[in-house]
């Protein structure tokens, strides 16, 4: 899953969707910070409904409908005679796709269609082979920003009556990926293949239409991880020559 991702400034990418869409629309005003972590803004494109795209600012944290808060607060287990914990925000940055549809916070936005592209230069994965934490950011090897698949949702505040756009990214599995399988710490209680790593999604432009608007089974079809030559190799090459010097 991912927890922070640099977003892709207009210049990168707006030339490069009209390209590929015909138009779109954006916001004139940006996110302060470029860098975005869960809960903090950051921009997506959805369908304009007329076969072009249309950006917006939202809370990245899809918010569940019916929710009386921006977050959803959650009670974490407390542990035998431990005092409770305090209650904490429920992640709702990352949703997997294989229960996307059934998820009381994800499922009315799947199953509606409201699938967004998330523009982002790079994002953010921990690498644990050398035994400590070595933060990868993925870039592509073409230098072209990435779409990454996700949903969005309107939240109206029932105390101010504000509407928040929000969304969230997808995720897939990625066990036996020969570089997305390196990442996140692995569980050493489950065998390689078992271990449910999970990637982010990219889509490539010509299929950006059938995302945005398409039947959910096309959508569907579209879920899967890019190829290892995809992604730009430094952190790998970095990661390989420190586990190198540990032989």
């Amino acid at each position: 899953m991912c927890n922070l991702y640099h977003m892709a400034p207009k210049n990168d990418f707006e030339v490069y969707v009209r390209r590929h869409l015909g138009k779109v629309w954006l916001p004139e005003a940006e996110p302060e910070k470029p860098f975005v972590g869960p809960f903090d803004p950051g921009l997506f494109l959805r369908s304009d409904g007329e076969g072009g795209a249309l950006g917006e600012v939202g809370q990245w944290g899809l918010i569940r409908p019916g929710a009386p808060t921006r977050k959803d607060m959650m009670q974490p287990k407390a542990m035998p005679g431990k005092k409770p914990p305090a209650l904490r925000a429920r992640s709702t940055n990352n949703a997997r796709t294989e229960t996307v549809a059934t998820s009381p916070t994800f499922r009315a936005a799947w199953n509606e269609g409201r699938r967004c592209l998330i523009p982002a230069t790079w994002y953010q994965e921990p690498n644990w082979e050398t035994g400590k934490n070595i933060w990868w950011q993925l870039k592509r090897a073409d230098g072209l920003p990435w779409m990454l698949a996700g949903i969005w949702n309107h939240w109206t505040d029932p105390a101010t009556g504000e509407i928040v756009p929000n969304f969230t990214m997808l995720t897939c599995n990625c066990d036996g990926h020969p570089l997305l399988a390196r990442l996140h710490k692995p569980d050493p209680k489950l065998p390689a293949d078992q271990q449910d790593k999970r990637a982010v999604i990219h889509v490539e432009p010509e299929h950006w239409s059938v995302w945005l608007t398409g039947a959910v089974d096309d959508a569907r079809a579209l879920i899967r991880p890019q190829p290892a030559e995809f992604f730009n190799q430094d952190d790998a090459v970095r990661t390989d020559g420190l586990l190198a010097q540990l032989i």
